[in-house]
């Protein structure tokens, strides 16, 4: 609906208590950004590629509108961007506003799984093959940003999907710069890493983000350059990179590089829930510990992460038998 109707007048509260309702104000005209088509090489579904990018509905980086487009805004290495994806006839059409936008557009082929290898992944299980027939569309994006899935995962460590969602959504726009171009309202890009180091302790608690947590993200920051340099790297090489610095273990690297490398093997390890899903979902077993999913998934070695993705798309999980894990908000202490 934006530019079909003028805007209403907003009230503005000065110093003093007066309000001034401000009239005749001229509508704000966005430049056209920068565009760029590309032609997927098979079958393009932009929900299931870019879907692991956002963190959780109210992502300010991340939004998808009902016309079937989907927004994005990134830190780039040559400042904040906001990139516009969708769609049309089987082409992805893309436009890109702000500093990053040139970034944006030549990293569009690679976001939307043009380094992927999809033939490569042969099921071995009736359950994958039906999946795997079913979404022809799933390639496995590679953003080249690393801190942009490093921080959100490190936030994401010992704690509910909502209570880091809560998290990344309070300081990427409270820190965050506004997404440049027509984006959808609140949209920001995420910080910069200098940003991030100056942020206050009270304001990652006020967050829900623990001291270990904040220290870990702190660390990473200082160190930006050296870690955005592994996307020259192969995926293992990144993830022993990552791991270096102390707070960053198997589990945050390899939901790392799954983004930001688009690695098709780097198995999620240490999670509380995955390997139940995949021991039940190829073997029966609930109860199944890391060795025994790395053991399920060995048959798709160099795909085991493209097999995983599969398995939670299936949804085919075990039943609950116990209650939502608790979720805690130490910023009310």
């Amino acid at each position: 609906m934006a530019g079909r109707f003028p805007p209403r007048p907003t009230p503005t509260t000065l110093r003093g208590g007066d309000v001034v309702v401000p009239t005749g104000v001229p509508r704000q005209v966005t430049a056209p950004g920068r565009r760029r088509t590309w032609t997927p090489p098979g079958p393009l579904d932009l929900g299931l590629v870019l879907g692991p990018l956002r963190r959780g509905p109210g992502d300010p980086t991340f939004r998808a509108t009902p016309d079937g487009s989907v927004w994005r805004a990134s830190h780039t290495p040559q400042g904040p961007g906001t990139l516009r994806v969708a769609l049309r006839s089987g082409i992805a059409e893309a436009e890109a506003w702000g500093p990053g936008a040139e970034w944006l557009l030549d990293q569009l082929p690679e976001m939307l799984g043009a380094s992927d290898d999809p033939g490569a992944f042969e099921p071995r299980h009736r359950l994958l093959a039906l999946v795997w027939k079913r979404r022809p569309g799933l390639r496995l994006a590679r953003t080249g940003l690393v801190l942009e899935s490093l921080i959100p995962s490190v936030l994401e460590q010992k704690v509910t999907t909502d209570e880091a969602y809560r998290a990344w959504r309070l300081l990427v726009r409270k820190f965050g710069e506004p997404a440049p171009g027509p984006a959808p309202g609140r949209m920001h890009a995420m910080p910069a890493p200098r940003t991030w180091a100056l942020i206050p302790s009270w304001e990652w608690h006020r967050a829900g983000v623990d001291d270990k947590r904040a220290s870990t993200i702190l660390r990473a920051v200082r160190v930006a350059a050296r870690l955005e340099q592994t996307t020259g790297m192969e995926p293992a090489e990144a993830q022993a990179r990552l791991e270096v610095v102390p707070g960053i273990g198997p589990w945050t690297s390899a939901e790392t590089v799954q983004r930001s490398h688009g690695a098709a093997d780097s198995v999620t390890v240490g999670d509380l829930h995955l390997p139940g899903i995949v021991g039940y979902a190829l073997a029966g077993d609930r109860h199944a510990d890391d060795e025994v999913m790395l053991s399920l998934l060995e048959p798709y070695a160099g795909q085991r992460h493209r097999a995983a993705r599969l398995i939670l798309l299936s949804g085919r999980v075990p039943p609950r038998r116990a209650p939502r894990m608790r979720r805690g908000d130490i910023g009310r202490l």
